[in-house]
């Protein structure tokens, strides 16, 4: 693929909880960088002095260790190219501010907000594509200096070149071009001090030697000024690649309802972090095998060619087909200590193990396993409706004949289903479901036979009675 060692980023902005699609993004660029035996680095990208918050800082490094998307450079780990957070690299940014203007790539901008609005107003109003007019590109030093006087804090322009093409190859899109005359002089400091992202984001890049990046679709159109900032420089550009977005079943954006949940809201509805990785590294990307896959394998399988143009449609039923594959892969280990909170109260330390192996088939989320843990050891469980039903239909007959089957055979489940067989002549559906409602409550459920062996006797032998 390439000669220089592959090293990914994920650069988040701190101003939220992680949701599907920034977790996806940071999933396929640990996974490009694992994939060529590259580095995954993290950058926070915290600029935005008003929505920036430390606690979301320490949310998304909790969120990403516990997918497993643990970075080789970055925050609490350290690195060559230190800091890590953007808002702690001021002076790195100044020596390129004035790199800068000291070549007339940027110039100071005094133009106010209402008078760039007026502008931006006056342009769509003549049916051009609005982007700076270049009113203070114009300025004589003098002038300038007169300004500077009156307005201290200017904002930085960045001067584009006309009459460019600048092109490059999309890791995911393949050409793309782009005139300059279309792009217009844009803000790389603003009036506070604070860089931009198109800035920043880039020198970082640079800086931190990041050689590939993937990135959102929204973000195709910066692409063309950060080439012409890194260009300005003489710093190299990584290779870009844009992923297509993330909707909802509809085709429109995601909402809270359709799949925008954050990781930690997803964390708490009991999801394992090997179903989101499964589910969200085929979010847009083809896998030659549509099975389940240790982190290992979804690593040796990514490449950005398998990559799709179209948008990438969130499907809950696919998220919960992983999350029922993880708990099936899940060790027993795993699943409890996933489970515990649920269902310590009621089930035995002595039979977690057969418990979990039980029902490991029948269940997705913890809830579901603390269901179970009541139906099958709450003493005072009592049947569904469906459950009273069959019982009633099977008859007090029946169940005297379970309980002698079961008081001879106990949890030998062949001998006791064959002894019943002959007691009562009642074979099939009309034998196992009147065994199973009167055993769980439940017309359906975990294997009989493994129901018999998991159930104390005592418990075993009362609810038998009960239905007598």
């Amino acid at each position: 693929m390439t000669t220089v060692p592959v090293k990914t980023r994920f650069a988040p902005s701190p101003t939220g909880y992680l949701h599907l699609g920034n977790v996806r993004t940071a999933l396929f660029n640990a996974l490009l960088a694992r994939r060529w035996g590259g580095r995954f680095l993290l950058r926070i990208e915290d600029t935005d002095r008003e929505r920036s918050r430390p606690e979301y800082v320490a949310a998304l490094l909790e969120d990403l260790r516990w997918l497993g998307l643990d970075w080789r450079e970055g925050p609490q780990i350290g690195g060559p190219h230190e800091p890590y957070a953007q808002s702690a690299r001021g002076a790195i940014y100044a020596q390129y501010y004035q790199q800068l203007a000291d070549s007339e790539r940027a110039y100071p901008c005094f133009c106010t907000p209402a008078e760039l609005a007026l502008s931006r107003k006056a342009q769509l109003t003549a049916g051009r594509p609005p982007r700076y007019a270049g009113v203070c590109a114009r300025l004589s030093e003098a002038e300038r200096q007169a300004r500077l006087e009156r307005d201290p804090r200017p904002t930085l322009r960045f001067r584009v070149p006309a009459g460019r093409m600048v092109e490059f190859t999309d890791l995911v899109r393949g050409p793309q071009r782009f005139a300059s005359d279309d792009i217009g002089d844009f803000v790389i400091r603003r009036a506070d001090g604070t860089p931009q992202f198109f800035f920043a984001n880039a020198v970082d890049d640079a800086l931190m030697r990041i050689t590939h990046v993937l990135r959102g679709e929204d973000h195709l159109a910066n692409t063309p000024r950060q080439l012409l900032v890194l260009e300005a420089l003489a710093l190299p550009a990584p290779r870009y690649g844009h992923l297509a977005l993330i909707v909802g079943a509809d085709g429109g954006p995601l909402s809270k309802r359709a799949g925008d949940l954050s990781v930690r809201e997803l964390r708490a509805a009991g999801y394992l972090s090997e179903a989101l990785l499964n589910y969200l590294a085929r979010l847009g990307h083809a896998y030659e095998r549509d099975v389940w896959m240790e982190p290992t394998e979804l690593a040796a399988g990514f490449a950005p060619e398998r990559l799709g143009r179209a948008p990438a449609r969130y499907d809950e039923a696919q998220l919960l087909h992983w999350q029922s594959e993880a708990v099936q892969h899940a060790t027993p280990e795993r699943l409890w200590t996933w489970m515990e909170a649920a269902v310590r109260e009621r089930v035995p330390a002595s039979l977690r193990a057969e418990f979990i192996a039980a029902i490991r088939p029948n269940i997705r989320f913890p809830t579901d396993a603390a269901f179970w843990a009541e139906r099958l050891f709450d003493v005072d469980s009592t049947p569904s409706a469906d459950g009273r039903v069959v019982i009633a239909t099977a008859g007090p007959e029946f169940f005297a004949q379970a309980l002698a089957a079961y008081d001879r055979h106990g949890a030998a489940y062949q001998p006791l289903v064959d002894d019943l067989r002959q007691r009562t002549g009642v074979k099939g559906r009309n034998l196992f479901m009147p065994l199973r409602a009167a055993l769980t409550g439940e017309t359906h459920g975990p294997e009989l036979a493994r129901l018999l062996a998991l159930l104390p006797r005592e418990i075993v032998q009362r609810r038998l009675q009960a239905c007598c």
